[in-house]
């Protein structure tokens, strides 16, 4: 039986294909379409999904869309008439594309699938979309299921347990009142695009102190004990107006919002640490909350809140639950495959058997392309490659490469599902290296400075450098431990009186390059049966440097989805300056390229809107 899953028009728009259980395809749109974040319908997602599966539309037994446009509609209507005439300029910018779109989706669908569709289309709520895709992959026969985001059709959190092929939400919180969204609406404030723009909120907390954060739970929300909390609405603009915050916010904090790539204040800093630290807080006391009110000694957590893997590591290492797992592509893109899920499990009464790890396959479930599809291209685009024959050649090549200080463009197997690039679609380097966090910072993704990098590090390995238990398992860059007190430096080499980026001058650790200021680090653990050849690849530069890890970070520059096929990995490639690129067998250098032309650079920067 094949369930095809779809999300779309809000953020990530995605589609899964499950075929008895068994998830073969899920990807994100942005990734064909190469708009970030596009929430278009998911068109090109829906065709690699089936072209994978070896399907056409008609042998589709179900197709399921992961909420109720309906119920969202209402929701939409009654807060436009509850702020009226408020909200008038936001209800008219809304309406056409519902009218057009939204509230014909069954049509859309339809279209999308050349109208060949002859079974059910099937439309599931947000949250149990959200619950299907924490549970149903997860290594636990039951679990507790915490589910946060901004809003789906009115809740915007929820909890409740699932137990073998079924899963039952029992409590919700309501829109406009949102965890998700009070986040959200401090990255605005600090300058930040919404939606996109969180990550670089929790990566700049560690370089502030949290000084507004009581003034936030004494004004802006009354966080309860069970971790729900209450939103004085005066402060926030999202029910009737285009922006997030009003400006009695802006009085509150002593001035207007951070215009977007403006210098980075001390403010926005101290900013980011208070509501980093309200939102470890309120997920500390939902999760506390939830297994008081289950008895569960296992999580299963998702939603867009549950892609803070600073919260989430503190949850695992002070929190009531003896195991975690969070959905990697946690998202509205994973609502895709929870509602195909869903339907399997819970509506159609399949059994689920549980063998020990989770059934999210790595999150491997993209595009891969041949060697031959590869050398096709690059023969094409003239470009100068060296194919090794041996694996073992190309490994101990790369670890040499890294170990060098090159900066290595690495695209390996099928493309990762979710917003991390976890070893497939990614660029590596030297953990060891002091500089290599600002080379690749500025010169390779032409992000901010102060923005992290995660480690990769052999999962037999990683308590000997993290504080973590024994073989933690971290596969997908969702948890955040410290480095261990013994692989830090000398704590007098950092002075006390260093404030803001000035902290980044300081080499805080042994693999300085993954080792926040607050010597955190965001993990990924990697294991022989997941990621075979990157395991050898870690392996090898072990064996030759004594270092078991190397950063990853995602393939792609700022502004950029992460790279899909090789025609986006060498566009990339030529337009930065990174050493390196492997593709498949294939090792590209730099310097034996054919010169990149400079207006193709600068028209790749300018459509992602870079300087």
């Amino acid at each position: 039986m094949n369930i095809l899953g779809i999300s779309a028009f809000y953020h990530d728009s995605a589609a899964a294909l499950v075929r008895d259980g068994v998830i073969v395809a899920a990807a994100q749109e942005e990734r064909f379409s190469r708009v970030k974040h596009d929430s278009r319908f998911p068109s090109h997602a829906v065709s690699y999904c089936l072209e994978t599966a070896e399907l056409t539309p008609e042998k589709l037994d179900y197709v399921v869309f992961y909420e109720k446009p309906l119920l969202k509609f209402e929701r939409l209507l009654e807060t436009y008439l509850a702020y009226a005439p408020r909200g008038f300029r936001q209800f008219l910018a809304s309406m056409p594309l519902w009218l057009r779109q939204k509230l014909h989706l069954p049509r859309e669908m339809d279209k999308a699938l050349s109208r060949e569709h002859k079974g059910r289309y099937i439309f599931t709520e947000h949250h149990e979309s959200h619950a299907a895709s924490a549970f149903f992959p997860s290594p636990f026969d039951e679990a507790a299921i915490l589910t946060m985001d901004g809003v789906g059709e009115w809740a915007t959190a929820s909890f409740g347990v699932g137990r073998g092929n079924k899963v039952q939400l029992s409590h919700e919180l309501h829109f406009p009142h949102s965890l998700g969204l009070l986040y959200t609406a401090f990255t605005y404030f600090t300058g930040f695009k919404v939606n996109s723009g969180e990550y670089k909120l929790m990566g700049l907390a560690p370089y502030g102190e949290p000084k507004y954060r009581d003034l936030i739970l004494r004004e802006l929300a009354d966080l309860k004990a069970d971790g729900s909390l209450r939103l004085n609405m005066d402060y926030f603009g999202y029910c009737h107006t285009m922006v997030m915050t009003t400006r009695k916010l802006e009085q509150l904090f002593g001035g207007p919002r951070r215009t977007p790539e403006a210098p980075l204040t001390q403010r926005e800093m101290d900013i980011a640490a208070s509501i980093q630290a309200v939102t470890e807080e309120a997920m500390l006391r939902a999760a506390r909350h939830v297994h008081q009110q289950t008895g569960m000694k296992n999580l299963a957590l998702a939603g867009g809140v549950a892609l803070n893997c600073v919260a989430n590591g503190r949850i695992l290492r002070e929190g009531p639950f003896e195991n975690i797992w969070i959905q990697p592509a946690a998202g509205d893109a994973g609502g895709a495959l929870g509602a195909a899920l869903f339907v399997w499990y819970q509506l159609l009464d399949h059994e689920r058997r549980v063998q020990g790890r989770d059934q999210q396959q790595a999150s491997l479930l993209g595009p891969a392309y041949s060697d031959d599809q590869i050398r096709a291209f690059l023969d094409a685009a003239g470009a100068k490659y060296h194919t090794y024959g041996e694996e073992s050649a190309l490994i101990a090549r790369v670890a040499e490469l890294i170990d060098a200080g090159k900066v290595i463009g690495w695209v390996q197997g099928r493309m990762e599902f979710g917003p991390r690039a976890l070893g497939s679609r990614s660029i590596l380097g030297d953990a060891r290296s002091l500089e290599m966090q600002s080379v690749m910072n500025l010169k390779i993704k032409f992000r901010e400075s102060f923005r992290p990098f995660a480690p990769c590090v052999l999962r037999e390995d990683v308590a000997e450098y993290f504080e973590t238990r024994p073989q933690e398992d971290s596969p997908y860059m969702l948890l955040v431990a410290a480095v261990r007190p013994d692989k830090r430096l000398n704590s007098q080499a950092h002075p006390a009186s260093l404030k803001g980026l000035d902290k980044l001058k300081v080499k805080r650790s042994i693999v300085p390059a993954i080792t926040h200021v607050d010597y955190s680090a965001r993990i990924q653990t990697v294991d022989s049966p997941r990621h075979p050849r990157l395991h050898r690849l870690i392996t090898a530069f072990k064996q030759k440097t004594g270092c078991p890890v190397i950063i990853n970070t995602s393939f792609n520059i700022r502004g950029e989805p992460i790279v899909c096929s090789p025609q986006d990995a060498y566009r990339c490639f030529m337009a930065t300056n990174m050493d390196v690129l492997v593709l498949e067998n294939q090792i590209l250098y730099k310097q034996e390229q054919p010169q990149a032309k400079q207006h193709e650079i600068d028209e790749y920067k300018a459509r992602f809107e870079l300087d």
